[in-house]
């Protein structure tokens, strides 16, 4: 198949490039490099500098003929969507309208979608699956919801199937080493950790450690990226056989500490990475766990390379090489 990666030049996207092309399938990313890298760009496929925000742009690209979307453009720090909504309102929602009208005019049929567990909020029970209620406690969470919502309706009213992959906490880098290009800015934990162990910034912030957990760390389901990128490729492949849309969960279902994921760095990187024990951050649920029973079912997904040590070393592959003495 011809397919279009929007925001491919990123961290997750450009793991689901690599994997869309040991699929065999030919790949033309569209990103606008403001999160994402070139080094991020691999040969074997197109690239094509444009923005979400720009309709003239994506229906030139449109235009050329593709048989599937995948959409990871979306702005994703939760705690800047809460200062930010107009900017999060402009890029996840407008922008993604502007793809999927795009879409429909040139008759490209279908949208994997890079979604979030964000949308479930605050746990009712663990592990959550699918028909967990949703409700977003944060902006970013909520722009994603609402796209899902708008993506039920264009398929209803336009016959454009969407699978909505509900990812949890996306971490690692490619097994095989071939991503190498670093997140701008990250908030998430594991690059965190590998900017303290590599001496590009000082320390870490542990946010609580007096939770109801085996350690009063916040327990959270870390997800490879490669596991990820796989799920997109078999999203892909369920949705057309199948001619019909699809939500899932992306997780391994296996909760890690924020104690057990330092111990593990420290333990890889051989460094001490200094960590500052701080206040809990208001709306952080002690455990956060996902049920992928669904992902099993439907797409035959598991997640194979998302325990501790893979999650790591992987990370580690990359950033020791730019690492201070």
């Amino acid at each position: 198949m011809k397919v279009l990666v929007i925001g491919g030049a990123g961290y997750i996207g450009s793991h689901v490039c690599l994997e869309l092309m040991d699929a065999g399938h030919s790949v033309t990313v569209f990103d606008n490099l403001s999160t994402g890298t070139e080094e991020n760009l691999f040969p074997g496929e197109r690239f094509v500098r444009g923005d979400i925000l720009d309709p003239a742009a994506l229906a030139g690209v449109m235009a050329e003929g593709f048989d599937a979307a995948v959409h990871l453009a979306a702005f994703k720090a939760a705690g800047e969507s809460m200062l930010a909504p107009e900017k999060y309102s402009v890029n996840n929602l407008s922008g993604t309208i502007n793809i999927l009208n795009a879409m429909t005019a040139a008759g490209v049929r279908y949208l994997v979608f890079s979604s979030s567990a964000a949308v479930y909020g605050e746990p009712a029970y663990l592990p959550i699956d699918e028909k967990h209620p949703t409700n977003p406690e944060n902006y970013y969470g909520f722009t994603k919801l609402e796209i899902e919502r708008i993506l039920a309706w264009y398929d209803r009213l336009k016959g454009l199937r969407s699978a909505c992959l509900r990812y949890f906490n996306a971490a690692g880098y490619d097994v095989r080493g071939r991503v190498r290009g670093l997140e701008r800015n990250p908030a998430n934990l594991l690059p965190v950790i590998m900017e303290v162990a590599a001496g590009m910034r000082p320390s870490l912030k542990v946010f609580g450690n007096d939770y109801d957990t085996p350690d009063g760390t916040g327990v959270r389901d870390y997800v490879h990226v490669n596991d990820l990128a796989a799920a997109h490729v078999a999203a892909l492949g369920a949705m057309v056989r199948a001619d019909a849309g699809l939500t899932v969960n992306l997780g391994s279902e296996n909760g890690l500490s924020v104690l057990e994921i330092l111990e593990a760095a420290r333990r890889i990187t051989g460094r001490p990475i200094p960590a500052d024990i701080v206040g809990r951050r208001p709306g952080d649920p002690a455990r956060l766990v996902a049920s992928s029973g669904l992902a099993r079912q439907a797409l035959g997904w598991t997640a194979r390379h998302s325990d501790a040590d893979t999650l790591v070393e992987s990370s580690w592959k990359v950033y020791a090489g730019r690492a201070r003495p």
